[in-house]
């Protein structure tokens, strides 16, 4: 995000509704006001649900198989999680947003605040309702706009555009907003979770207005730092503003498997599908590693008693070449493995996190230099295939056949319509 060197008028916060079920629903018009999920890793849980499967009883966090059933009978369609094609959309819907504002800042995948001065603030509601409308025809996806003096108020709003129109403007000083905060639980308050609710209600403060008219010196003695923004953000002031972010130390890949691992030769391959996700992220962000953790665990809930496995190796050069950190995992692999347990989840962690281009190099480093550079030109190209193509279209052999048994089980998973020649829709005339 570009920086601000002032404070807006305004904020906008623009939502995707039930995002990964609009992705599905995207390709399968059919599904249009009737009820979908979309699955956890390995098809576990209830991640995300349209307001037609909310409306059957089911709810964030409900186990799959046991429900199986009983969403066959409801006719709710379900698909596993496919992350790259949400990816891909929402990259899409932010490059529209982008073409109506200067600044875009992206809070999640399916979220992003975006400040409003000058012609927008003058033109807000006006603004709003063109992003709902240009996102809705340009990507097919329904957003609700939220707007309000602060980040916080935006939220609020997008929260009360549910249940309202899909622009909604919350002004200060308004009988509106009263009435909005007076109805507004502190557990819906953007930055207040289950544990300060719990905390604020037994002090008698049970809703935004409360909390808003809180003591200043009483929120400071009782309150976190993001409390306090809270309050004075409900007040109308602006305080939670553009951050850096701290510098990333550590990067994890991890992952269940489809099924119990028991072999050696099967973990191998999945530690170097994990070298192959973290490698293309370090050089996205521009970092190299310079130590790693290999693991791998049993289930806590199976009959043989638990066990993890790990196995910690420090790189001779900091890196981030996939073919380097697949040789490492394997190394750290044959130190700590062990016969006779079925695994069901593995990873690698890397450690000692730097920047690329503002680290010094080491004599040794120098020394290898032309080799490197033949490596990283081959990163750069294997990336560039991968962006176009889809993640895994290029990969390490060591991989293994992408049909291998330990894959996340993603039975029910749609295609990569927007990523892959492939998986096209096909459209009879």
């Amino acid at each position: 995000m570009p920086s601000m060197t002032s404070k807006p008028r305004l904020w906008a916060l623009v939502d995707c509704n039930s995002f990964y079920c609009s992705c599905e629903r995207l390709f399968r018009p059919d599904l249009d006001g009737q009820p979908v999920v979309v699955l956890s890793n390995n098809d576990g849980c209830l991640i995300a649900l349209t307001p037609e499967a909310k409306a059957l009883g089911y709810k964030m966090g409900d186990v799959y198989h046991l429900l199986e059933r009983q969403l066959k009978r409801d006719k709710v369609t379900s698909f596993s999680s496919n992350y790259t094609l949400y990816g891909d959309i929402s990259r899409r819907v932010m490059m529209t947003l982008a073409g109506i504002a200067p600044v875009i800042d992206q809070y999640s995948i399916d979220e992003a605040f975006i400040p409003f001065d000058k012609a927008l603030a003058a033109n807000a509601d006006e603004v709003g309702w063109e992003m709902h409308e240009r996102v809705r025809k340009w990507v097919g996806v329904p957003v609700r706009v939220g707007l309000g003096s602060t980040r916080t108020l935006a939220k609020l709003a997008n929260h009360w555009a549910k249940n309202k129109t899909r622009v909604y403007r919350l002004e200060s000083g308004t009988d509106e907003l009263e009435e909005m905060l007076e109805r507004t639980p502190t557990e819906d308050i953007w930055g207040i979770g289950r544990r300060l609710s719990a905390k604020l209600s037994r002090m008698g403060i049970v809703n935004a207005r409360q909390l808003r008219d809180m003591e200043i010196g009483m929120a400071k003695k009782y309150l976190t730092v993001v409390g306090q923004r809270t309050v004075m953000e409900l007040r109308g002031v602006q305080c939670v503003m553009e951050e850096m972010p701290a510098p990333r130390k550590t990067m994890v890949s991890s992952r269940s498997f489809g099924r119990r691992v028991s072999r050696k030769e099967d973990i191998a391959q999945a530690l170097t599908m994990h070298c192959g996700i973290a490698g293309e992220r370090l050089r996205k962000e521009g970092l190299v590693a310079g130590a790693m953790e290999v693991w791998v665990m049993t289930s806590h809930h199976m009959d043989e008693p638990y066990c993890c496995l790990s196995a910690h190796v420090n790189l001779h050069l900091l890196t981030n070449i996939t073919s380097e950190l697949i040789g490492v995992a394997h190394e750290a692999m044959e130190r700590c493995y062990e016969p006779g347990h079925g695994f069901m989840k593995g990873g690698i962690m890397l450690y000692e996190l730097c920047e690329a281009d503002r680290r010094q190099m080491t004599l040794m480093e120098a020394a290898v230099q032309p080799g490197q550079e033949k490596k990283r030109a081959l990163m750069r190209a294997l990336d560039k295939v991968n962006d176009k193509y889809g993640r895994d279209s290029m990969h390490s052999l060591s991989q293994g056949p992408s049909e291998a048994f330990w894959h996340m089980r993603r039975n029910k998973m749609s295609g990569l319509m927007t990523t892959q020649w492939k998986d096209l829709p096909a459209v009879q005339a």
